[in-house]
């Protein structure tokens, strides 16, 4: 079981971790509220763990057009 860091805009893959021995604390989980964890974590088809968030370029982008960000899926 692992830990996949996904651009929530761009759909790239940012990074993977392995779960062994990484608590929710450690990642910083714990400061999340009820409904930003149900928003950013959810289980992948692999019985692993998904983080959605936003990449360096795709938050670039959004910081010369912040009008882009009410689109649902700017780059799709």
């Amino acid at each position: 079981m692992g830990i996949r860091y996904v651009c929530r805009i761009c759909d790239q893959t940012i990074g993977q971790l392995s779960a062994e021995n990484i608590t929710e604390w450690q990642l910083g989980f714990h400061w999340l509220t009820p409904e930003e964890r149900k928003d950013i974590i959810s289980d992948d088809m692999d019985g692993g763990t998904l983080v959605k968030v936003v990449c360096e370029t795709c938050q670039e982008m959004l910081n010369r057009s912040p009008e882009l960000s009410l689109l649902p899926r700017p780059l799709q």
